[in-house]
Formats: structure tokens, C-alpha cells, sequence
């Protein structure tokens, strides 16, 4: 908040909306939209999508809004209509040329929507800028910051990591370049392409969305670029939980709706060697504890994963007729060839043993 506690009076709408989506999760809320109201920036309004929460996040906003700097929405929900509806909600409900996602439990540095802006305005076909995502550590701590993401990669099957994840921020993404597409735990997007190729696709719900999102619109000749002054600390698995079967169960489902929606048919018909190839990868790292399987702990635990890992992919047939419904409805839009879709995706692919070795 400025000094003194000023409240900005802006005209509308601003040149940024930033969507919150909340379920649940009223001390990280505080956080997020306290680091939301020292933002740097001269022209932005936060709204704060609710999921029905009982914990007394509503109340927070309200009491908050009253001497928060900018315009501060709230737009609630009588139950949790999933993380791409809600985003949605407060996508339909904006006026600004930007949109802004940050989830609920990140905190963004002061600095964040002005570099995410300035990433933006660089080239007219910018889409999509990705944040410098950090794993949240004390602001106290002496140790060295360690990345989440800095955008995003992708296996050959669909399943996609983010970039850098695990690594210690020495500086090695300290350069704005291109890069997939961005988390949408920090992100901003255009309203032209929100626009031209719609928002969330909310079969997905929750986990994979924004990859669905960033694909789409690079399919539809939207670029995407990282911005390393764009840095938020992130609580990892706050949502599910990291040891969340439940969460298995989505990534593997919605990696598959991904594929049968958007990838080009010659990769379609080969998902299944790709897969197989990352199961078994997935396996050797999970009998030296290494990779998503370390998580769950004993025989049980593990074999608990490995279900939830076969449940994805089960549950995710009955809902293939509906994305080749949407494959051929979004056909018009597509911008890229099959083979600049290709080269894409291996411009931008994750080695076998770093997929299967990293933990989301």
C-alpha cells in the first residue's frame, strides 16, 4: 500500500485486472492480497473469486477493501466450481486490457505486474507473459531461493513440468525470452487473445488448464515470453496438497484431454509409445525414491499413486468425444501447421529423465 495508506483513485477500467482465485485458504489470501496492494503499478484492480469457502475468506476481503489501494472485487460462489470457472468468472467480469492470474497462495514482489506488463507491450503478438515463480521461503531465511517454474516444457504424451523446477535461482533465467507458455499460479494474459480463442476450458477443472490455455493459444499464433523481473514465492500443493492422490488423478486425466484436443494426429497416434516410455522412466526413478512417486511413502502409498496414475488415464475415455468436439470447433482458429506444431513441442521438450525424476 503507498505511504500513509493511500487510497489511488484511477479511472476505469485500468489497464490490468488481476483474478484471485480462493478456496479455503483465508491466511494465504491475506498474504497474496497484501502483496497484491504494494504493487508498483499505476493503473490495476485485484477481483477475488470465491469457491464457496466456510473459513471466513469472504469476510477478509470485505474488511480488507475498505482501505485496500485499488479496486478490490469479490464475486462469491455457493460452492468450488474448480479453478478454470472461477478464473473464468473474474475474466468475464474484466474490462482491462490485461488480465493478470495469481493464485492464492503466492505472494508476488512489488514489482511483478509491471514487468509482466512491460514483457507484453514489446510486440503486438505477445500473448502470454510467464512469471519468475519461486518456492516461498521465510523473508527472513538466509538460503538461497529456489526456482518453481520459469514457464513451462512438455513430454511428447502431454505431460508437461515446469521449466527450472527445483533449481537454485543462481541467475540462469535472468533474461526475458520466449518460452511455451506460463503458469497460471502467476501470469498474464491478453485480452485479445482471451478474446479471439476464449478462456479456461473448465472440463479441465483444476491442474493442467493453463497448459491447455497456453497451447491454444500458441496454436492460434500467439507468442508467450518469461519475464525474470515478474517474481512471485509460491507455496507448493497448497490446493490438493503434494501427496494429494486426487491431484494425480487430474494431471494424468487432463494430460490426456490435452493431447486428443490439440496435438497434431502423427503424435496422437504415437501417445501411447511416449507414455509407456515415461510410465517406465517414472518406475526405475521410483525405485531409487527419486521423481513424483517419493511423495507417497510404504507400499501402500505407492501403490495409492500408481492407481491414481491409471485412474487419470481411464477416466479421462469417456470424455474423448467431447475434445474432438472442441478439436473441430477450434480447427478455424489454428494458425500453426501440424509440423510447426512438431517443432514446437520439441523446441520446447523435457528430457525423459528430468520428467521422470522431477516431482510437480
Amino acid at each position: 500500500m503507498p505511504a500513509g495508506g493511500t487510497i489511488i483513485h484511477l479511472s476505469y477500467p485500468p489497464r490490468v485486472t488481476v483474478v484471485v482465485v480462493n478456496w479455503n485458504r483465508r491466511e494465504l489470501l491475506r498474504a497474496c492480497l497484501e502483496s497484491l496492494a504494494a504493487q508498483q503499478h499505476t493503473s490495476y484492480e485485484v477481483k477475488v473469486i470465491d469457491n464457496g469457502s466456510t473459513d471466513g475468506s469472504t469476510e477478509l476481503v470485505r474488511n480488507m477493501r475498505e482501505t485496500f489501494p485499488v479496486v478490490l472485487d469479490l464475486i462469491e460462489n455457493d460452492h468450488n466450481r474448480g479453478f478454470c470457472a472461477a478464473n473464468n468468472q473474474g475474466i468475464a467480469a474484466s474490462h482491462a486490457e490485461f488480465v493478470a492470474l495469481l493464485n492464492n497462495d503466492a505472494e508476488a514482489e512489488p514489482g511483478w505486474l509491471a514487468a509482466l506488463e512491460d514483457a507484453m507491450r514489446s510486440a503486438g503478438d505477445v500473448g502470454m507473459v510467464a512469471s519468475k515463480i519461486l518456492v516461498w521461503q521465510d523473508p527472513s531465511s538466509k538460503d538461497p531461493a529456489r526456482i518453481d517454474k520459469v514457464g513451462h516444457l512438455i513430454y511428447p504424451d502431454g505431460q508437461n513440468r515446469g521449466r527450472g523446477a527445483g533449481e537454485i535461482d543462481r541467475g540462469q533465467y535472468d533474461r526475458v525470452e520466449e518460452t511455451l507458455w506460463p503458469d497460471g499460479c502467476a501470469a498474464m494474459y491478453r485480452r485479445a487473445m482471451l478474446d479471439e480463442i476464449g478462456g479456461f476450458d473448465e472440463d479441465f477443472f483444476a491442474y493442467a488448464d493453463d497448459a491447455e490455455l497456453g497451447m491454444r493459444g500458441r496454436i492460434a499464433g500467439w507468442r508467450s515470453l518469461y519475464a525474470p523481473g515478474a517474481r512471485v514465492r509460491h507455496h507448493r500443493g497448497a490446493s490438493l496438497g503434494l501427496g494429494s492422490a486426487r491431484r494425480l488423478t487430474l494431471i494424468e486425466r487432463n494430460r490426456v484431454l490435452l493431447v486428443v484436443k490439440l496435438f497434431p494426429w502423427n503424435l496422437i497416434w504415437l501417445n501411447g509409445a511416449h507414455y509407456a516410455t515415461r510410465i517406465a522412466g517414472g518406475l526405475w526413478a521410483a525405485i531409487r525414491n527419486r521423481g513424483e512417486i517419493r511423495r507417497y511413502s510404504g507400499t501402500t502409498g505407492k501403490l495409492s499413486a500408481a492407481m491414481a496414475l491409471l485412474w487419470g488415464t481411464v477416466s479421462a475415455l469417456p470424455r474423448i468425444p467431447r475434445m474432438l468436439r472442441k478439436r473441430r470447433e477450434f480447427a478455424a482458429k489454428r494458425r500453426l501447421t501440424p509440423r510447426q506444431i512438431r517443432d514446437l513441442l520439441r523446441k520446447y521438450r523435457i528430457p525423459l529423465k528430468e520428467i521422470s525424476e522431477q516431482a510437480t
